[in-house]
């Protein structure tokens, strides 16, 4: 056994005995008549391994014995820095983690932080990701990962704006299928019971329909449907109808019949109603709500 990997053990050892980690002082006092530069070759080496991971604590370096269940996939040619902010941005999965939590973590000064972040980008090992919950603010995440739905927004947005005149017609040709799914079970001759069963359908039959309309330009999945459905229910156009097995299932219902005009003139619900008359500052002529609902 050569003399780095002997230092090296007697590392491992130290670092068993304090599961919370030693500092370089720690490594000084316990390996005096080991000279500095032959310690920190056997650290590197153990660090390459993937034996010990690297903390910091205040400004302080803390060594620590890996989880041997926890691989970390920091390429071995990063420095120290590097390392610590590469963990620290791989513990935050496909949700990122904000600049600030990375600084918390890191305790590097603002600075030295955004250094670091951009060698790390430079090198594609990270990439940071805008959130659609927070335009101006950045999440961080590995280089090959794909962000969360909760951060990209899903299919519904496009560089964080909100795809609406997609989503409206999504939600026209899902109303479309279920109709369509009525009316043929209408045509069918059957009892009332058996039209209202014929005349539900699940969400994989509506995936299969608009996939095959061929209308979306990116892959919809069916929890994406679903969620246009649930529009489209919300829209009391259709009904939801639960499963024993814990599904759904979609059913298009008669649309009330919409209120005749007068109804809806604005006069019934308006706060100055007692005060409207032919003359004076509050006048049908005048008033704004007749205007817009005239308009």
């Amino acid at each position: 056994m050569d003399e780095i990997s002997t230092i090296g053990f007697q590392i491992i050892s130290l670092a068993k005995d304090k599961p919370e980690g030693i500092n370089n002082d720690d490594l000084a006092e316990s390996l005096q008549a080991v000279p500095p530069e032959k310690r920190v070759q056997a650290l590197n080496k153990l660090l390459l391994d993937g034996v010990l991971e690297i903390l910091k604590k205040g400004n302080t370096l803390i060594y620590r014995m890996k989880d041997p269940g926890k691989k970390s996939s920091a390429p071995k040619d990063i420095d120290n820095e590097e390392r610590v902010i590469y963990n620290i941005v791989e513990e935050g999965g496909n949700k990122g983690i904000w600049i600030r939590d990375i600084r918390v973590k890191s305790n590097l000064v603002m600075t030295q932080l955004n250094k670091v972040l951009k060698q790390l980008e430079n090198k594609k090992l990270i990439k940071a990701v805008k959130s659609v919950n927070a335009s101006k603010k950045k999440v961080y995440m590995l280089y090959n990962l794909e962000p969360d739905r909760s951060i990209t927004g899903g299919a519904w947005y496009q560089d964080q704006d909100f795809e609406a005149e997609f989503v409206d017609v999504l939600n026209q040709q899902c109303l479309r299928f279920l109709r369509m799914k009525r009316d043929s079970a209408r045509a069918s001759g059957e009892g009332p019971l058996a039209v209202q069963k014929l005349s539900e359908c699940s969400v994989a039959d509506v995936h299969r329909f608009i996939s095959d309309l061929g209308i979306s330009k990116i892959s919809l999945d069916e929890d994406d449907l679903e969620t246009i459905l649930k529009t489209v229910v919300y829209d009391g156009k259709a009904e939801r109808i639960a499963q024993i097995n814990g599904g759904y299932l979609y059913r298009a219902i008669e649309t009330p019949i919409a209120a005749p005009g007068l109804v809806q003139m604005p006069c019934g619900i308006c706060p100055v109603i007692k005060n409207c008359a032919d003359c004076g500052e509050i006048t049908p002529k005048l008033c704004t709500y007749i205007s817009e609902w005239l308009d």
